[in-house]
């Protein structure tokens, strides 16, 4: 048995922060319900490639899920929710503050039904505060918390990250983190809880090494002002080909080990400034498979940056098994949270847009003629 194996998620939420918070609990056994607009789908559902119809990145975020298409306007709506309230434990929306009590949805209302409810709300700036109606993305939340502030390059600036951190790092995580502790608590108490998941307030807190000084009186960090920041050696280094190396040895037994295996000795009494222009020069003189060759063997925190169908082959990737097969045959990351006693189970095929609709309604008690009538009027699109 899976360890969230028993718990039932009611997912409101759409393209990433709420469907990968979701995904983590399906992986880990939970019954994942997806409630999608059948007017508006999620928009990552058209994203590409696509595979079965279905884009790649949309198959692996709901795999193991279900879907329920339902216009939540419509004024049929809000009683079919009140239903699988009272049979869920946990519901996940993303929705700016107020959407969910005007459609008469909001945590107050649904406890009220289910007081064991866990209801989580995850978005961008909270649901208090002057920007609690302001809309943004993760390149946003960066911006506004002072992570960008010390991203990137001097010369260039702040860069955009290819992985949503804002999002996931900020955004699921914490989600995730906030509703199995009110499971647990749950477990005490008998009660539900309301968990507010602000994406820019947790991207604030990830500051863990940079922040705290920033508070107590030193000047704010800047691009490569830090030694984790590209502001001492611990960098990216190009080779003759354009490809990078990442240098990551701070320690000195590391950084020892680093200079043995250049056979560079005078490096050692360089400061760090000095190293780091000295190794620029240095691995500019070979290429990248040279480079690779001199540091797979050496256990100096020195790695080549792949790309992702390259780390997708790494032998480390491939014996842990990251990289599996979907439902449909395409690849697919596999479930990273592992537990070291328990075999992965297959999941089901990401869903179709509403292709449970029938299931849910008669689980629900709908009969087949009130099911017929609610499609005709409109419910489910």
């Amino acid at each position: 048995m899976q360890p969230l194996a028993g718990l039932k998620v009611l997912d409101l939420s759409t393209l990433l922060p709420g469907p990968y918070a979701s995904l983590l609990l399906a992986d880990l056994g939970a019954e994942v319900l997806r409630v999608e607009s059948p007017s508006r789908p999620d928009l990552v559902r058209e994203m590409t490639p696509r595979i079965d119809g279905q884009s790649a990145a949309f198959g692996y975020l709901n795999r193991g899920k279900r879907s329920l298409a339902l216009d939540l306007k419509h004024p049929d709506a809000k009683a079919v929710i009140q239903r699988l309230v009272a049979e869920y434990d946990i519901l996940v929306e993303q929705f700016r503050p107020g959407v969910m009590a005007r459609l008469g949805l909001d945590y107050d209302s649904l406890a009220e039904l289910n007081p064991k409810l866990i209801y989580c709300s995850i978005t961008g700036y909270g649901q208090s505060g002057p920007y609690r109606d302001r809309a943004g993305h993760d390149i946003n939340f960066l911006a506004l918390s002072g992570v960008a502030s010390h991203m990137g390059r001097k010369a260039e600036g702040p860069a955009p990250l290819g992985i949503q951190v804002a999002d996931v790092a900020a955004g699921s995580h914490p989600a995730v983190i906030g509703i199995l502790a009110a499971v647990i608590e749950r477990g005490r108490t008998g009660c539900g809880r309301q968990i507010d998941i602000s994406m820019a307030d947790n991207a604030f807190a990830l500051q863990a090494l940079l922040a705290p000084g920033a508070l107590n009186g030193e000047p704010d960090p800047q691009a490569e002002s830090h030694f984790l920041n590209g502001g001492g050696f611990y960098d990216f280094y190009r080779t003759r080909d354009n490809r990078y190396m990442a240098v990551g040895s701070l320690e000195p037994h590391f950084r020892q080990r680093l200079i043995e295996a250049l056979g560079q000795p005078e490096l050692a009494v360089l400061n760090d400034a000095e190293l780091k222009t000295a190794l620029a020069e240095l691995f500019a003189r070979q290429d990248f498979d040279h480079w690779c060759r001199c540091f797979a063997e050496v256990d100096a925190c020195v790695e080549p940056v792949l790309g992702i169908s390259e780390a997708a082959q790494h032998p480390q990737f491939v014996q842990r098994g990251l990289i599996g097969t979907g439902a449909g045959g395409e690849r697919q990351i596999g479930c990273a949270i592992r537990f070291t006693d328990q075999q992965e189970q297959p999941s089901e095929p990401a869903p179709r847009l509403g292709q449970h609709n029938d299931e849910v309604m008669r689980q629900l008690g709908y009969t087949a003629a009130e099911i017929t009538e609610f499609s005709s009027a409109g419910l489910f699109g």
